[in-house]
């Protein structure tokens, strides 16, 4: 009797352990945090100016359209370059035919460091009529290495529409960890495992909207086809809120998560592996063709 207790113990755990990776596809979730919430929101041009493409974009206040057409796009840059933080912003995409056209938010210093730069990105691959959105994370650590560009692609078909609706899109750099949300729910967390594999240097925060057809959707094979013009992207509720490159070397990195350390939660992590579980769509480690000796995060 007391075995049988106490196997039914052990199966009790085991079961409560699993439990949260066991929810359905349709069921979204709760990160049980949001920091979108934590955050203040800011007008655009308090944090931000045009970068180039100005005949393309338009600011009201809290909100600015960027759109590209057969002449130019748009794009947009933080004032000021960061160590760390949180930043994001709610998008809502264009409907319809948007291939090639790519819609980003992403921390970069390649004005700084050309051909050698860091970068973390969040852009979306446009896509055909009756097809998903791609949701492309990605980070690259001083550019490129040994002549060969290094991305770490993970890519996300997400579980809503995002051109119905504006939906939160974030990304928090801190000194040892990039976790990237949608809608306050992580998706992505990419540590630190050494100075090589991790970007350092201070970043700018980006927006932009561009033919990358080349590349964009299914690996070039739909371009941009501008008898759709203008693609239009759209962006509101801005939050930067971090340690400038300026700041006091005491300045404390910012947390997205209920801890001050920055780890996430029990829900958050769960919440996690359910968008990895059910709308990851590419993983670079997963990928056999890659060569994993340029990624060695991938082994451990």
């Amino acid at each position: 009797m007391t075995d049988h207790i106490f196997l039914c113990s052990i199966v009790l755990i085991i079961v409560m352990i699993i439990l949260p990776a066991a929810s359905s596809k349709s069921a979204i979730p709760s990160p049980g945090y949001y920091p979108s919430y934590k955050f203040k929101t800011i007008d655009f041009y308090h944090g931000y100016r045009n970068l180039w493409g100005p005949q393309h974009q338009r600011v009201d206040k809290k909100s600015l359209t960027i759109w590209l057409d057969s002449n130019t796009g748009s794009g947009f840059k933080s004032i000021q370059p960061f160590r760390s933080g949180y930043f994001s912003t709610a998008i809502k995409l264009q409907p319809g035919y948007t291939a090639g056209v790519i819609t980003s938010f992403y921390l970069s210093n390649s004005e700084v460091h050309p051909g050698h730069h860091d970068e973390v990105d969040i852009e979306f691959l446009g896509t055909t009529p009756g097809k998903p959105y791609t949701l492309q994370t990605n980070v690259y650590i001083q550019g490129s290495g040994d002549g060969k560009i290094i991305g770490r692609e993970m890519k996300f078909h997400l579980w809503f529409d995002p051109t119905a609706n504006f939906h939160n899109y974030a990304i928090l750099w801190s000194p040892k960890e990039i976790i990237f949300f949608v809608d306050d729910i992580p998706i992505r967390s990419y540590r630190k495992k050494s100075a090589y594999t991790f970007p350092l240097r201070p970043m700018w925060v980006y927006g932009s909207i561009w033919d990358a057809s080349s590349w964009a959707t299914e690996d070039g094979k739909y371009k941009a086809n501008y008898q759709y013009q203008p693609f239009v992207g759209r962006y509101s509720n801005f939050k930067l809120s971090g340690c400038s490159a300026y700041a006091r070397p005491s300045c404390r990195p910012v947390s997205a998560s209920p801890y001050r350390s920055g780890v996430l939660s029990r829900k958050q992590f769960w919440a996690m592996r359910w968008a990895q579980r059910y709308y990851m769509v590419y993983n670079y480690c997963n990928d056999y063709k890659r060569d994993h000796s340029l990624t060695p995060e991938c082994r451990v």
